[in-house]
């Protein structure tokens, strides 16, 4: 039982516990007032009556996180999680609540922290610049929902009784609106573009809705383009990988659950290796069809690849990658973003991302198949159907609108309803000529009279 100890200038609260070793040990807690001390004594003795009372820790958040990452994030997360995760933590968690202890953390330290959290700093690395002054929204975001996922489990692991991070104040997030080319503005760039490499990437990025890791992570034996499946318009790709730069922390710390290839650097004291791995989410694993145009594309691509395999021999180091750099090694993103660069300032095009053809081909294809999202959702492999209505809602908007001109032929056509027109405009009040009245009145003394009486009436 819990018992008041009176001070000179506060009262503590004394009380025995069983720490997580099972030894007994003493707590004393420091309140201002009698009536402070009598509550906390009060909550102590009937949370421990009824068996849910949590022991004092000392834990840090710091520690606690990296138990957190031990037990939780290398049984759940993927390489690249992993890696997103733990940056978090060591720029922007440890350094500013990390020496905290867990018990410490409340909903009022949580809307402290996300306010300091606005004015820190980006952190750059050395493969990753910091593209804006201080933390953006969406980072923060990013933060918050791990740490509501560790207190969730330190809830679970009885170390606190409730998540403080449940309903934190954020700040709002501006989604802006994602630039893209249209298609006459694709047709020009393949039209310019004089790298092979990129030339294969756009069109299928465009065609098949990939992302550039799913575009650099597809290989020969998942693309189905014999001469009867294109005579069929059967011609398809199966996704079942993507490119991606992992650290080597990262992939020991996981294991190569998920990874179905790790490429050799080409120097060995690297922190990072390029992997071939499952896409993060089951919904990304799809087969995509392709138009005959892309499919006899592709067909070319593999000819003229397969002879640059026989001219170079052993040299050539085949991995089955369609894109591939020209001694058959993988390419990077980075490859392609600088082909994409170059490209875009030749041809003097608009100023978009790769990622961008990605957009475009979901908007032209909502545009073509009249919002069928549920189509259109199998080409782009998003987990949930939300995020396509979510970032083209504007092109649904179209089709709303196409809708709203339906109903006005198919039903306000009849004749009657037309007649009955729009509600008309009331018409203008008159407006007073005030010369006439002069003259009015100058003629006429009795409505001068008249006139005056209703003004002092009113």
């Amino acid at each position: 039982m819990a018992s008041i100890i009176k001070r000179k200038k506060s009262y503590s609260v004394v009380y025995n516990y069983t720490d997580e070793n099972g030894e007994i040990r003493q707590k004393w807690e420091t309140w201002h007032t009698h009536k402070e001390a009598l509550k906390r004594k009060s909550e102590i003795e009937n949370k421990q009556n009824e068996g849910i009372f949590i022991p004092p820790n000392n834990q840090t958040v710091s520690d606690f996180l990296y138990d957190f990452v031990c037990t939780y994030g290398e049984k759940k997360w993927g390489v690249s999680m992993y890696d997103a995760q733990t940056s978090l933590i060591a720029n922007y968690i440890n350094p500013i609540i990390g020496e905290m202890e867990v018990q410490s953390i409340t909903p009022r330290v949580v809307d402290k922290y996300v306010q300091t959290l606005q004015k820190t700093p980006c952190v750059s690395t050395k493969t990753n610049k910091a593209k804006t002054e201080f933390v953006t929204n969406s980072t923060i975001e990013k933060i918050i929902k791990l740490l509501r996922c560790a207190f969730k489990q330190a809830v679970r692991w009885e170390m606190i009784g409730k998540n403080p991070f449940d309903n934190p104040i954020l700040p709002k997030t501006q989604y802006k609106k994602r630039d893209i080319w249209d298609a006459d503005t694709i047709r020009v760039a393949l039209d310019q573009c004089e790298d092979s490499k990129l030339y294969i990437a756009m069109n299928l990025a465009f065609a098949c809705s990939l992302r550039l890791g799913e575009i650099l992570g597809l290989t020969w034996k998942n693309v189905h383009i014999e001469d009867e499946d294109i005579a069929a318009d059967n011609a398809y790709i199966y996704i079942e990988a993507e490119l991606e730069r992992a650290s080597k922390r990262a992939i020991e710390a996981i294991g190569q659950k998920d990874i179905y290839h790790i490429f050799q650097p080409l120097m060995a004291n690297t922190s990072t290796r390029l992997i071939l791995k499952k896409p993060k989410t089951d919904s990304s694993v799809r087969k995509v069809w392709l138009p005959r145009t892309v499919a006899y594309i592709l067909r070319d691509w593999k000819k003229a690849q397969n002879e640059l395999k026989g001219f170079l021999g052993e040299e050539y180091q085949d991995f089955d990658l369609v894109v591939a750099l020209s001694n058959g090694r993988p390419c990077e993103g980075r490859i392609i973003h600088k082909e994409f660069a170059a490209l875009k300032e030749s041809a003097k095009l608009p100023n978009v991302v790769f990622h961008s053809l990605r957009h475009s081909s979901t908007t032209y294809k909502l545009k073509l198949n009249h919002g069928d999202l549920k189509a259109t959702q199998g080409d782009t492999g998003h987990a949930e159907i939300d995020m396509i209505t979510k970032v083209y809602a504007h092109i649904l908007d179209e089709d709303r609108k196409i809708n709203a001109q339906k109903f006005e032929t198919a039903f306000y056509s009849n004749p009657d309803l037309r007649k009955s027109g729009s509600p008309q405009e009331p018409s203008p009040a008159p407006t007073l000529d005030l010369n006439v009245l002069i003259e009015q009145l100058k003629q006429s003394p009795e409505l001068a009279n008249t006139l005056a009486a209703l003004i002092n009436g009113q």
